[in-house]
């Protein structure tokens, strides 16, 4: 992404293919009992506070207790195991994929991880700002606060004990947050995407070229 031709590509790629491929997993071991077909609609969670869960993908039946798995996102059923219906599977076997239209703001949030510092979380836990960089983000914008290496910026929940955790990368803008307050993240998914000073130029150009071109 350093120049108009990378630009360009990316911005094509996103054309032609205008989706994200989520692999759904199973959660644990069990036998699955499939409730869509390849080809089906599906909708993630709705409502207010998403109380009302997305369509019925599978059931994951383990000693006689079964567990109804939702989708957590709006789509197509692209790939489907079909072969495992019935059948015993271990935790964590691909059994689906979903195929979900990019909007125009998910599209600039995906180029932008191209360009952007990620910084993960440590582990699979819940996490907030701490309460100086919150404090600052409610004064200026996010998009305002900058942070460098060594900075506590962020407490892992986990098990009821508090962790402060330490930026450990470039300085920067805090662009992106990836994180709701309090909601469980996987360990190694993104936390925060940071932009270098430098890189703003950059920044605005993909925000401006993708809300003018597209549709």
């Amino acid at each position: 992404m350093t120049d108009e031709f990378n630009f360009d590509e990316i911005i094509n790629k996103y054309r032609s293919d205008p989706y994200e491929y989520e692999n759904v997993l199973t959660p644990h071991t069990g036998r699955v009992k499939f409730k869509v077909q390849e080809g089906d609609e599906v909708e993630g969670p709705s409502g207010k506070w998403h109380h009302r869960p997305g369509t019925l993908l599978y059931i994951l039946n383990r000693e006689n207790n079964p567990k109804p798995m939702h989708s957590y996102t709006n789509g197509e059923v692209s790939f489907l195991r079909e072969e495992l219906e019935g059948h015993f599977v271990e935790a964590g076997e691909k059994i689906m994929t979903l195929k979900h239209p990019l909007t125009k703001r998910e599209v600039i949030e995906s180029i932008l991880q191209n360009v952007l510092y990620l910084f993960p979380a440590p582990e699979k836990a819940k996490y907030f700002f701490a309460v100086d960089i919150q404090a600052r983000i409610d004064k200026q914008s996010k998009k305002a606060v900058y942070i460098e290496p060594g900075e506590e910026i962020i407490t892992m929940s986990l098990m009821k004990r508090d962790t402060p955790i330490y930026y450990t990368g470039e300085a920067g803008f805090i662009h992106s947050v990836y994180f709701k307050p309090g909601v469980s993240v996987n360990q190694g998914k993104a936390l925060i995407g940071v932009c270098a000073k430098e890189k703003m130029p950059l920044i605005e150009k993909v925000v401006a070229h993708v809300k003018a071109e597209w549709s």
